[in-house]
C-alpha cells in the first residue's frame, strides 16, 4: 500500500483504517487524504468520535477497514 500524506498537514497516512475512513465518508475516489485529526476538524467532531466511528464500521464488516 502507497502512503498517502494529509492534505492539510501533510502528515503521513500509512494506515489502513484511517485511509479507510476518508474513503467511507468521501467517497471510495477520494484523490485528497486526510489524517485523523484533520478529518475530525473537516466534519466538526472529535477525534474520539471519528475512531468511534471507524469502530462502528468495522462491526458492520465493511471491508475498508483492517
Amino acid at each position: 500500500m502507497e502512503d498517502k500524506t494529509c492534505y492539510v498537514c501533510s502528515k503521513t497516512i500509512n494506515e489502513k483504517d484511517e485511509i479507510g475512513v476518508n474513503k467511507k465518508l468521501l467517497g471510495r475516489n477520494v484523490v485528497r487524504f486526510y489524517c485523523y485529526d484533520c478529518l475530525a476538524e473537516n466534519f466538526e467532531i472529535t477525534t474520539e468520535e471519528l475512531y468511534a466511528k471507524i469502530e462502528e464500521y468495522k462491526s458492520q464488516g465493511c471491508s475498508l477497514f483492517g
